[in-house]
């Protein structure tokens, strides 16, 4: 979902504060470590040029689950870029990820670098298939949101930018 109503946007709230509070949670560490290895293997170019994160520029969104946001939650609680202005990612300064260890999996999986491309798809589909398991095996609901519009839903967004947010239609 691109923007949350009020309801959704408290159920998807109380499913991350439910998976948050429950330590199996970090089962969703295993698909990130074995996703790191395959990366690895695969040594896809990242010229960390922050242009991922720049969503609006770059012609793409970042979607995440509930039991993702769960596990960024238990792990992160960076209060990103108070002069963040509602566009790409609040969490990124001079071109790097401020929570790199706690990022979502489409995160992790993006990759500029065009050669990569196939094997990026192939590899979120295959393991994100994987993420969606584990919600149904944790009891966690699945649901599927746009990344700004989920910190938004549990109010982690810096504060400043709440006031004036609103996701910006790609060109």
């Amino acid at each position: 979902m691109l923007k949350l109503n009020d309801d959704q946007r408290r159920l998807f709230a109380e499913a991350v504060r439910q998976a948050a509070a429950n330590s199996k949670s970090s089962q969703l560490d295993d698909i990130y470590s074995r996703f790191e290895q395959e990366r690895v293997a695969r040594a896809p170019t990242c010229d960390r040029s922050g242009r991922c994160c720049r969503f609006e520029a770059y012609g793409h969104r970042l979607f995440v689950s509930a039991l993702e946001v769960a596990r960024f939650v238990q792990q992160e609680q960076g209060s990103g870029d108070p002069d963040w202005d509602g566009t790409g990612c609040p969490f990124q300064a001079a071109n790097l990820c401020t929570v790199h260890a706690a990022r979502p999996f489409g995160c992790r999986a993006y990759f500029c670098d065009p050669s990569s491309t196939v094997w990026q798809q192939d590899q979120y589909e295959r393991l994100h298939r994987e993420i969606r398991e584990l919600h149904d095996k944790l009891g966690v609901p699945y649901l599927y949101v746009e990344w700004r519009e989920a910190l938004a839903a549990l109010q982690i967004l810096p504060k400043a930018a709440v006031a004036r947010r609103s996701l910006p239609v790609l060109p």
